[in-house]
């Protein structure tokens, strides 16, 4: 299946997640990319596709359940370092600029990381979502001082417009013991 659009649901009850993510798979020819308790008693699921069956699984999900609904998002023509990211798996040997995106929640934080790659010639390190984290989630990025400040700025925007930015940082030249501690 073509994972070009990701959708998710992001909800306060375990039991209203789980019944969310069995709508959206019932609903359209989605995949189950994650599906999973998170930080402080939330759930959340992650469903790849082409970007209308995304959008109706999501959608009659949301419709359905409505009330425990935190966030939720469709993001079509998704940047594929989205993905290793999310898995921690990108690769990423040594350290340029680092840049930090900080958010209340998973799925501002995601749209965040593909604004911020998608705006700028940088490598996504890792997007780490609510676990241990009190259910917040970060995106770190590495690559030339100017691209990671344009990268962090495009995607705290996301999600500041969503109140819901807790912070955003840019280190000019961090220590490589940093990246050994990220991933």
């Amino acid at each position: 299946m073509q994972k070009n659009s990701i959708g998710l649901i992001e909800m306060t009850s375990i039991a209203s997640g789980m019944q969310a993510a069995d709508i959206m798979l019932k609903t359209a020819n989605v995949e189950l990319i994650l599906s999973r308790t998170i930080c402080s008693g939330k759930y959340m699921t992650l469903i790849g596709g082409d970007v209308a069956a995304v959008r109706s699984a999501v959608e009659t999900a949301i419709e359905t359940i409505g009330f425990s609904v935190i966030d939720s998002f469709v993001i079509p023509n998704v940047h594929p370092d989205i993905f290793p990211a999310i898995a921690g798996q990108t690769g990423v040997q040594t350290l340029e600029a680092l840049g930090i995106i900080e958010s209340f929640s998973v799925a501002s934080l995601i749209e965040a990381a593909d604004a911020a790659v998608k705006s700028a010639k940088v490598k996504l390190i890792e997007i780490r979502l609510a676990m241990a984290l009190g259910g917040k989630a970060f995106v770190t990025l590495t690559g030339e001082v100017a691209a990671v400040t344009s990268a962090v700025e495009a995607g705290a925007y996301v999600v500041s417009q969503r109140g819901l930015l807790v912070n955003k940082v840019v280190i000019a030249q961090p220590r490589q013991e940093l990246l050994s501690e990220m991933i």
